[in-house]
């Protein structure tokens, strides 16, 4: 499909990435079953053209703010606070953000197979927390079963029946059923002292990671700080002697931070301010990902509890436009759940185009040619659409009322009532998370917030909830012959039902100066990893 003002791209994330999950179950069990017959897929590093500089401190400017800082839960989803546990907590295993394989982190290597529902996880040695406290067994144990009991973090550990101590260096994990991504879904249990207390963990947490907290300030304006964990002896030691980040959700300040070179990176820069900040000798990178703009309905409440309703808002909208007006060409029009570059992506058998006459037939046939609504707008980079979604709207006959606000999610909790509002356009991207599809679809459509509340998809009479779990499960046991083709009818179910689907997969911009860091490499995702970078002298 050609798509306008296309840049050129990476497209390492998602090849990489996807390639995991489409050949996990063919290799990632048979790899773990020698107990060290295979290599583990260490991160590549890239240390630029200069040699790392000792001391100094690395700085950068986020987009996002959050005040949740325990890593239980992978921080609420928070995209600020969970790239800030990437640099401070490790798992049993970790994920390189730029190519989407796991690495060892206080695993000392692969799983080792027992059956195929059991596996045995030796930790490194020597491994501690910043406050000079070994790291045990304990820890680990207590860390998997909380987060796997987590609303957020536990639907990407269902598969796990049990976790126990074998001995003081050994976890021992039992599954309900064989499943292939087992290290890739080790790493979003991030792993911290047992002996932590709630509020200790809500307010300056440790971990094993290269870094630790010094002050946490992740309101708007705020500052997060960092020192070097001195008892970490990882791949990832520090050079720097501090690294700070300045949350800065306005882009002209985040832009402006980083063109008078306050800041040496920046994340999410606006597309209106790129050619800005390439002029003043920034570097700006682009990068072909699964972040999107969607539509949220609320199904519960008509008419939008109607299926073809939520169709004719998508068939409404000219997303080409969009995509050039708003985005400066820097996204991909939806083909189906997964952008093409993924390599498990497949077509949706529903395809969204700009088409007034479909979109004005299909609300006939809900019997509403009258209809009208409010549209909660997210106050982020989201809101730029607004204006344009509203005239499009308008062309098929719909009234559409902005409603712009910083969302108030605990509004959107599940309730014994209907919810009040309508539907909303915001931001996602749970591929700081993972990447595998059964991951992605289990943020959004599986059993949690998403669906009791939010969306309330769960609760809808049609069915279709549990028909897609149904199919999503059987992809899990499934083998790989059989896995990609139930995928795929889990994505043209939700092209079709498309009770929370994107508008676009959007590219990621990151800003940097190249004269002031090195080691440092973008993502295609939210957040900011610093992971082996160092200042420059």
């Amino acid at each position: 499909m050609e798509q306008p003002l296309k840049a050129p791209l990476s497209r390492r994330t998602f090849l990489a990435g996807g390639a995991v999950a489409a050949t996990a179950a063919g290799l990632a069990l048979a790899g773990c079953g020698g107990g060290g017959d295979t290599k583990t897929d260490e991160p590549k590093k890239d240390a630029g053209t200069d040699a790392p500089a000792a001391g100094g401190t690395l700085t950068g400017a986020c987009a996002y703010t959050s005040t949740n800082v325990n890593p239980v839960g992978l921080n609420g989803g928070s995209a600020l606070m969970l790239a800030a546990t990437w640099h401070v907590f490790e798992g049993l295993y970790d994920l390189d953000l730029h190519t989407y394989k796991t690495y060892n982190a206080l695993a000392a290597g692969d799983p080792t197979k027992v059956t195929d529902t059991e596996y045995e996880i030796a930790l490194r040695d020597g491994a501690k927390f910043s406050d000079g406290t070994d790291v045990t067994v304990a820890d680990v144990v207590n860390a998997l079963e909380v987060n796997m009991a987590d609303a957020t973090c536990g639907a990407f550990l269902s598969f796990i029946d049990s976790v126990a101590e074998k001995d003081d260096k050994t976890v021992t994990i039992k599954l309900k059923y064989p499943f292939a991504l087992l290290k890739d879904r080790l790493s979003v249990a991030k792993v911290f002292p047992a002996s932590l207390t709630e509020d200790q963990l809500k307010t300056m947490p440790i971990g094993s990671g290269p870094w630790m907290y010094e002050s946490v300030n992740g309101d708007d304006g705020g500052t997060i700080k960092f020192a070097p964990n001195p008892n970490y002896e990882g791949q990832y030691k520090p050079t720097a002697d501090a690294m700070e980040w300045n949350i800065l959700l306005d882009g002209t300040a985040r832009t402006t931070a980083l063109q008078e070179a306050t800041v040496q990176v920046m994340e999410n820069v606006p597309d209106a301010n790129a050619d800005q900040l390439s002029a003043a000798g920034a570097t700006v990178e682009y990068a072909q990902g699964f972040n999107q703009a969607f539509f949220m309905f609320n199904t519960l409440k008509a008419p939008f509890d109607d299926y073809r309703v939520r169709q004719a808002l998508y068939y409404a909208i000219d997303v080409d436009k969009l995509i050039s007006n708003q985005l400066n060409g820097h996204a991909a029009p939806v083909t189906g759940f997964l952008p093409e570059e993924h390599a498990n992506y497949h077509k949706a058998a529903t395809v969204y185009t700009h088409d007034v006459d479909k979109a004005k037939s299909l609300l006939a046939e809900a019997g509403q040619e009258n209809l009208a609504f409010t549209l909660v707008v997210n106050n982020n980079w989201v809101k730029d659409l607004a204006p344009q979604i509203q005239e499009d709207l308008k062309a098929i006959g719909v009234e559409c009322t902005i409603d712009e606000q910083k969302v108030n999610w605990s509004e959107y909790a599940a309730s014994d009532s209907t919810l009040s509002y309508d539907v909303m356009l915001t931001p996602g991207d749970p591929t700081c998370f993972g990447n595998d599809p059964d991951l992605l679809m289990s943020w959004w459509y599986g059993d949690n917030v998403w669906t009791q509340g939010r969306t309330c998809w769960s609760k809808a009479a049609d069915g279709k909830w549990a028909e897609l779990q149904d199919l999503m499960q059987q992809a899990r046991e499934a083998d790989s012959s059989k896995q990609q083709d139930l995928w795929n009818q889990c994505f043209d179910l939700l092209a079709e039902q498309v009770p929370l689907y994107p508008l676009f997969h959007r590219q990621i911009a990151t800003g940097y100066q190249e004269s002031m860091i090195s080691g440092f490499k973008p993502i295609a995702t939210t957040g900011l990893v610093f992971l082996g970078a160092s200042p420059k002298a």
